[in-house]
Formats: C-alpha cells, sequence, structure tokens
C-alpha cells in the first residue's frame, strides 16, 4: 500500500528548499542584482518586486489581470492586491491562521471570488471559499480519510473543478466540483490508471494539476495532473475527471525527482517542468514538451536548476516562464530550449489572461513580469 512519505517531505519542502539555497538567495537578493550576470539579449525580461511586507513563504498564486492578485502562505494566510501590488491587503481565514494550515493553492475569478486549498494528511487538507474579497470564508471541503493527501486544485471555465490527493489503495484521488466550489464530492476511481509504486504528486506551488481554463480552444471538462517518483507521468482527463489516460515522460525520477507543474497552451501543447528539489542547482532532464499527439519528448537545454512553477505568457506566442529556488528560465520556443535570465528565488508562476505575469516565492516575495515592450503590471 502507498505511504506517504513523499507526501510528508513536500509538507517540509519550503525548509528544505530554503537551507539548501541559502547561498543562491544570498547572492542575489533583487529581481534586478540576480539578473545582471546574465546575457544582454536575455535581460529583456525581467521581474519587477512587489513587496508584501511579510515574511511568509507563498506557494499558492492566482493572477486575474495586472491589477488583481492572490497569494496563500505556509501559515494560513491569503493576501489580496487590488493595485497591481503596491499595496495589500490580509484576508487571510481565521481557522486556517488559527489551525497554521499550509494553503499551497488558491484560485481567483476576480477581486472577490476565491477557492485555497491546505496540503496535509486527513483533515489538514480542506478548502475555503470566500465571495466577497476575504471578509469571510466558508469551509466546503474538509478531507475525511486519513489516508488520503490532497496536493492541487484548478477550475475550468464553466465552474467545474477537480482537488487531487497522492494515491490512496493504489489510486489517485480525485474530488470534484460541479458548481463553482461551493460543494465537493471525492469521485470512484474506476476510471483511474493504477498509480506505480512511490508515485505521488507535488504540493510545490499548485500547479500539479492545471485545467484547459485558459487555454485555446478550451474544452470545460479537460484537465491534466503530473507526478514524480519512479516514472514521472501526466494524467489527462476530457470529463471532468470520470475517466483519465496516463503518460509517461522522461523527466528525471527519483524519491524527492518528478514533476512539480504542469501547463498548457492548448489541446496537446503543454511543457512539465521539476527535477529533484535536494539537488536544486541541477536542471538536468528537469524539463519535457508535448506537441499534437507526439509523445512527451525531453527538452533540448537543461533548465538553470530544479523548477517548481512554469507557465505560458499570453501573447507572445510560444514563450514560457520557468521559476524556481536558483533562479527563472525562458523558452522562446514553447520548452524545446530555456536560458536563465534571473537568479531570485520563486517557487510559483501564473499568467493573466490579459498577459499580466506574477511569481510568489519565500520571505514574502512576489513580483511581476517585465518583457520586451510590455507594460503589463507597470501602472
Amino acid at each position: 500500500m502507498f505511504t506517504h512519505t513523499a507526501s510528508k517531505r513536500s509538507l517540509r519542502l519550503a525548509g528544505v528548499l530554503t537551507a539548501a539555497c541559502a547561498t543562491a538567495a544570498l547572492a542575489a537578493p533583487t529581481a534586478s542584482a540576480a539578473s545582471a550576470h546574465y546575457p544582454a539579449h536575455h535581460q529583456n525580461y525581467s521581474w519587477s518586486p512587489r513587496p508584501t511586507g511579510v515574511q511568509e513563504q507563498f506557494r499558492g498564486l492566482a493572477a486575474v489581470n495586472a491589477r488583481v492578485a492572490w497569494v496563500s502562505g505556509e501559515q494560513g494566510s491569503v493576501l489580496r492586491t487590488t493595485d497591481g501590488g503596491h499595496s495589500w491587503t490580509d484576508v487571510s481565514p481565521a481557522v486556517a491562521k488559527a489551525d497554521g494550515l499550509a494553503l499551497r493553492d488558491i484560485e481567483a475569478w476576480d477581486s472577490r471570488h476565491a477557492e485555497a486549498l491546505s496540503i496535509g494528511e486527513g483533515g489538514d487538507s480542506r478548502i475555503f471559499r470566500t465571495d466577497d474579497g476575504g471578509q469571510t470564508w466558508q469551509q466546503v471541503f474538509t478531507n475525511t480519510d486519513p489516508a488520503a493527501f490532497y496536493d492541487c486544485m484548478a477550475f475550468s471555465s464553466r465552474g467545474i473543478g477537480l482537488a487531487m490527493s497522492d494515491p490512496v489503495d493504489g489510486y489517485f484521488r480525485i474530488a470534484r466540483t460541479t458548481d463553482g466550489g461551493k460543494s465537493w464530492k471525492v469521485l470512484p476511481t474506476q476510471g483511474m490508471p493504477p498509480a506505480f509504486a512511490n508515485e505521488f504528486g507535488f504540493a510545490a506551488s499548485g500547479t500539479c494539476l492545471v485545467s484547459a481554463q485558459d487555454t485555446r480552444g478550451a474544452r470545460p471538462g479537460e484537465f491534466w495532473f503530473a507526478t514524480g517518483g519512479q516514472s514521472p507521468r501526466v494524467f489527462h482527463t476530457t470529463n471532468a475527471g470520470t475517466s483519465w489516460t496516463a503518460e509517461t515522460t522522461p523527466v528525471r525520477a527519483g524519491d524527492a525527482a518528478g514533476i512539480y507543474s504542469i501547463a498548457f497552451k492548448h489541446h496537446g501543447t503543454g511543457v512539465a517542468v521539476g527535477g529533484d528539489y535536494t539537488a536544486p542547482t541541477d536542471g538536468t532532464d528537469a524539463a519535457a514538451t508535448q506537441h499534437g499527439t507526439s509523445p512527451w519528448k525531453a527538452s533540448r537545454t537543461a533548465l538553470g536548476g530544479y523548477r517548481s512553477g512554469v507557465a505560458y505568457v499570453p501573447g507572445r506566442g510560444n514563450v514560457v516562464i520557468a521559476v524556481g529556488p536558483t533562479g527563472s528560465d525562458v523558452s522562446r520556443d514553447g520548452g524545446r530550449t530555456w536560458t536563465t535570465f534571473d537568479g531570485t528565488d520563486y517557487d510559483g508562476i501564473h499568467c493573466a489572461t490579459d498577459g499580466a505575469c506574477w511569481a510568489s516565492g519565500p520571505d514574502g516575495a512576489v513580483a511581476k513580469l517585465m518583457t520586451p515592450r510590455h507594460t503589463h503590471g507597470q501602472e
């Protein structure tokens, strides 16, 4: 039977990465300083910090547009900005703060409506919902199975949402909402391929599960989730979790290795990033791409290190950005090749449909992506 050793490691991930990357963090205290030693032709991509004034690590991130974003943290905090990150409001769920829950994922539709997922074994895995900008929260889901450990969630454009747990009795577990997150139900596993021994998800940035919400030709029931362990895979559903297929990938395998984040531009065109978080500076075999009906293929060049978040930049063709504890990489060809452009520590990245991309990470770090001839995020 599957054990949650890997999931327990994911719960401690923030401390592991902070210790492993202390030298890199000290060497790169600001985005501008971090990018100074990279090739000039890549410095047209940079991060513009949006300080939050707190020291909590923010792995959960929801970019609504250039002005509105939400972040969620390791001690139960939720912050929201409505002015492009120039000021932040603490709108934390009181229960999450009191219980010290790790809110590793947050999804938001606008400045008022959001849902946040806490991770952990048993009852620590919960989902909170707000419809009034965080003034009040409702706990809409509580995991009742002590063997389950929820890692991430995602919503489709029609209010269908899924949350993914590490395997229980040999199968990944999925909870689903069909009413925009007001209520959740755990699905049966008849349509789920069996999990491999020591296969699991990573609760690193809330992007181990994604939907087709922001993709071209979006299908309301289309989702993907990614795994780590002995043979990292990408699972795919087109009917909102009723049945799934799974494909192996060339991303590095191991007890602490695999795919940490996935993103899709449209059906059949996606990118996966990860690596081994115990080897944060090693980006070999840490990225793969899928194009059309072809199998997943390894990227032709290595990432700058282990990466925990990835996103396509809307309106920029095949430009993809990946982030992690040792820096950020840009790909202009959909993930086939990569170049590091910054050395700042970020855990997650999320891009809004208006083209604004946000990143979040340790010590309250939040930033917005500045791109060539780009004004998104600059007020």
